[in-house]
């Protein structure tokens, strides 16, 4: 396990488990393009892949090493391990059919497990801004089967949404972050329909100083 590693590691050089978990509850000043675009990032949990981060802080995004064949999701050592890096919420995107959801209690924490769909993108969209305006809360997770599609375009409307990006923009970092996996009737066609069922939403606003904190550059 990736997180294991970088925790002994850690730990050899003098710093506590805990600088981990503010890894991922930091809001300051936004992922680098590497960060968004890698193959996976400090954090995940054992059998996750594409560990990413959208909004420093709020937001990460992710999928299953091999995919979710059963559609089962998040096991529950894997909710475990979120819940005590400090994550509030979870969202299966599009294909968690056999999920179990509900809450996992770690200490004094909670990590609220849910289902979510890429073509309707309100309720995730909402749970992102509570996290925003409640800056001692844990970030939220969403993920697909993959890590590369629905999860991606979920993403890519939050960065619209709460840091001001075009569409063209959100579109060209969903592409990006794909991975060059394939796309049923084509990859434009994939992500523009999803588009097509999302519009920014102005009670969901920041402010210039929140989005500072978070969003890329």
């Amino acid at each position: 396990m990736k997180l294991r590693m970088i925790l002994a590691a850690m730990i050899f050089s003098g710093f506590s488990v805990s600088a981990v978990a503010q890894s991922v509850t930091a809001r300051d000043g936004g992922p680098t393009r590497s960060e968004m675009t890698a193959r996976s990032n400090p954090g995940a949990p054992d059998g996750v892949a594409f560990f990413r981060p959208v909004l420093d802080g709020v937001l990460y995004r992710g999928g299953f090493s091999g995919g979710d064949k059963n559609r089962t999701g998040l096991s529950s050592a894997q909710r475990g391990a979120l819940c005590s890096e400090g994550f509030s919420k979870g969202f299966y995107a599009d294909f968690g059919k056999n999920t179990d959801y509900g809450p996992t209690s770690c200490g004094g924490g909670n990590f609220d497990y849910q289902s979510a769909r890429s073509s309707r993108p309100a309720n995730v969209m909402k749970a992102i801004h509570d996290v925003i305006k409640s800056p001692g809360s844990g970030p939220v997770y969403v993920h697909c089967m993959w890590g590369v599609h629905s999860s991606g375009a979920l993403s890519a409307m939050a960065l619209v949404q709460f840091c001001g990006w075009s569409e063209d923009r959100a579109k060209d970092y969903w592409n990006e972050a794909r991975n060059g996996a394939p796309c049923s009737g084509g990859c434009d066609e994939w992500i523009d329909a999803k588009f097509d069922r999302f519009s920014y939403d102005p009670s969901l606003a920041i402010s210039d100083a929140e989005r500072a904190a978070i969003c890329p550059e």
